[in-house]
């Protein structure tokens, strides 16, 4: 189980706001389960927004005024009888904040005044739902997450992640009219963070490294690439001829059971191996050396804590990675891997 401190800085680095002043102090706060932390993590993100007002948009309006307004819809006019009122039906763009961004961030809050968190952040949260007076509740459960965003509305990119996270991954269930929301994050929301966390860790400090999430292509012996799956690394680690390939996998249990035995899962490592040949083969006459790692989330299993293979001329790793320890420590492992992968290379 990982300590909900540990989320937060894992939050941290998936959205980099987090690390900026004005949420510095939460790093030091203790929460008591995962609902309080996102809860405060809104709170704070909202209230440093109001400052420079809600993002509006012009939204097109239509509605049966009696003074005119934009463009006049004759046909709906006629159709709802508007003009025995003295109406006329107008289609207008009003300038408003009752956008979808500002929908998400109200009908969050919402969910969050039904869930397990303290009276006095459910105080703070009734004193920001005043400035959404004007903003439509939403079923945020069949709402549309994909959005544009802007140097102007730039911070909400980590808001209403956050209000994704809370839908989405911590699981809302209703029992006799009462929300109650999970302490964690589901298993495929926690990979998704898992794996965005170490990326963006080894991109921060290590400017020296070259951290992407490349794809892969197939080595071929011809062009015949239909229906092949896209080998898409989730971290791709490269400084001058040496490569490293990181597969995070956060799972509730790293082996499977074959005969009484526990194995590593055959398809990571089948889907490593890929990796690995395809890239080295793709360089071609290049004396680059290529290795891969299967990073596991270090569970309650017990399981020695790095093993090593060499396969076929290639080193493939499996290293585990406690997130239980004090967030010091976890940088620890991390640096560690560095170190034995790509030697003198300083952290910054």
């Amino acid at each position: 189980m990982i300590s909900i401190q540990n989320i937060y800085y894992m939050l941290s680095y998936a959205f980099k706001v987090l690390r900026d002043n004005g949420y510095k102090s939460m790093a030091t706060e203790e929460f008591n389960n995962m609902a309080e932390m996102m809860a405060q993590i809104l709170l704070r993100g909202i209230s440093l927004r109001l400052k420079r007002g809600l993002e509006k948009e012009y939204l097109s309006q239509t509605q049966a005024l009696s003074f005119l307004r934009g463009k006049i819809d004759i046909a709906d006019s006629i159709k709802t009888q508007s003009i025995r009122k003295r109406q006329l039906v107008c289609i207008y763009d009003d300038f408003s904040i009752n956008n979808r961004m500002n929908q998400i961030i109200k009908s969050t809050l919402e969910i969050l005044l039904k869930a397990d968190i303290g009276k006095n952040r459910k105080k703070e949260i009734r004193k920001l739902m005043v400035f959404f007076s004007d903003v439509d509740s939403i079923d945020l459960y069949s709402a549309d997450w994909n959005l544009r965003y802007n140097r102007n509305n730039q911070t909400y990119q980590m808001l209403i992640g956050i209000c994704y996270l809370v839908v989405k991954g911590l699981m809302q269930t209703n029992s006799d009219g009462v929300t109650k929301l999970m302490d964690y994050l589901d298993e495929q929301q926690m990979w998704s963070l898992y794996q965005n966390f170490i990326f963006q860790y080894y991109k921060k400090h290590y400017p020296g490294l070259k951290v992407s999430s490349s794809q892969i292509p197939w080595f071929l012996d011809d062009d015949k690439k239909e229906m092949l799956p896209v080998m898409q690394s989730d971290i791709y680690i490269q400084r001058d001829n040496t490569v490293l390939i990181i597969d995070a996998k956060y799972y509730k249990n790293i082996t499977q059971v074959q005969f009484g035995k526990h194995k590593f899962h055959s398809a990571h490592l089948y889907q490593m191996f890929a990796y690995v040949k395809n890239c080295e083969y793709n360089f071609a006459d290049e004396k680059i050396s290529v290795s891969g790692m299967l990073l596991y989330a270090k569970t309650d299993e017990f399981i020695e804590q790095n093993h090593v293979y060499q396969m076929h001329g290639s080193k493939i790793s499996i290293n585990l990675l406690d997130l239980n320890l004090p967030f010091e420590q976890i940088a620890i492992q991390m640096d560690e891997i560095v170190k034995t992968h790509f030697p003198g290379v300083k952290k910054h």
